[in-house]
């Protein structure tokens, strides 16, 4: 028996997606990463994700960064469990020895992921006390052993997500002979983060807004190696700016953005991948969120651990801030059922 989604399943069985979403396929290479959702930690769980999911059809989603050991030592289906109608979704997973790594990759794939993703962009001293994160971009051929050992583990797409540079160096070799390195052990997705992470000195926050922004880096990697798939990150907030860069790159990755404002997601389907659908209305969003936190509920998750999630959602509209103060309200929270959520929507207007 094979499992998806944490769940027994017989080979080429698919349970049903809750959302009856049809099949995305992509022709052209790379285009299954056109729009990508950041892996964010503490914000991108299982619950974030399916709520993005009522937005954007095909957006490329990420968990969060899981460890391998994590996968090797602790309680798997905690990690690893997910709602198929999450997919397309990638599972970014942290470390460098590469036999923890191909046996969480195996997991994932057994899991039933669409992608298994490679953390070497996180500059936290907490992950570099782990030998992982950007501090990896230091030791590519490390990186390349990594990859090469996952490759043989999974037949899912090994991808890599990384920074430009480190510390203060500026030199595009550095970062040019890590992606070619990386490259020649298989893998040809790279999602770049068009920042230097700076591993001493800096928070995390301040990693993702005080080393400057190059974006003339990765277009230049993708001139120079035309036949990966280059998808670019950092600062990304609105479509104008996405569009200026897609002519460069494959596709593009949001974080923050999409979190704090997650109804931009609304026209993703349209403006980039051509799908005429209608998307859903932010009261029918929250219509189908209710149904699923219902059922979540029921297994004991607490609304609290849905509704974060969503505070955005009237970002920038008339109404946004009481939706937000219903849905932070802690007394209201406490013993709520989900029509709080519907209470918050119509309380929006």
């Amino acid at each position: 028996m094979r499992h998806y989604c944490g769940l027994p399943r017989s080979p080429g069985v698919l349970r049903p997606l809750a959302l009856n979403f049809e099949p995305i396929i992509h022709s052209e290479p790379g285009a299954a990463w056109r729009f990508c959702v950041a892996p964010m930690m503490d914000w991108t769980d299982r619950h974030c994700r399916y709520f993005l999911r009522l937005i954007s059809r095909h957006a490329r989603l990420y968990t969060e960064m899981t460890t391998a050991p994590a996968l090797a030592h602790g309680d798997v289906p905690r990690h690893l469990d997910f709602d198929p109608a999450e997919h397309p979704l990638a599972l970014q997973l942290g470390g460098s020895d590469p036999a923890e790594l191909a046996h969480a990759a195996r997991l994932g794939e057994r899991w039933g992921y669409d992608e298994i993703n490679l953390n070497c962009g996180c500059p936290s001293e907490r992950v570099q006390t782990g030998s992982f994160g950007a501090c990896l971009m230091a030791e590519p051929a490390l990186v390349a052993d990594c990859v090469r050992a996952m490759r043989d583990a999974v037949t899912l797409p090994v991808t890599v997500k990384h920074r430009i540079g480190l510390d203060a160096g500026e030199d595009y070799s550095f970062v040019r002979d890590f992606v070619g390195t990386v490259a020649e052990a298989g893998c040809d997705v790279f999602i770049v983060h068009a920042r230097n992470a700076v591993l001493k000195g800096l928070s995390p926050k301040e990693n993702r807004e005080v080393p400057p922004l190059r974006y003339d880096v990765v277009r230049r990697l993708a001139r120079e190696f035309p036949s990966l798939v280059f998808v670019l990150n950092g600062g990304l907030v609105a479509f104008d700016a996405i569009e200026r860069e897609l002519p460069y790159v494959a596709g593009v990755m949001l974080g923050r953005a999409a979190y704090h404002d997650p109804y931009l997601l609304a026209d993703v389907d349209a403006r980039l991948f051509g799908d005429t659908r209608p998307p859903r209305s932010r009261p029918e969003i929250i219509e189908a969120l209710a149904a699923y936190a219902s059922a979540q509920l029921a297994r004991g998750t607490s609304l609290r651990a849905i509704a974060r999630h969503v505070l955005g959602l009237y970002h920038g509209v008339r109404g946004g801030r009481r939706f937000r103060q219903v849905l932070s309200d802690a007394t209201r929270l406490g013993d709520a059922d989900v029509s709080l959520l519907a209470d918050a929507a119509r309380e929006a207007g």
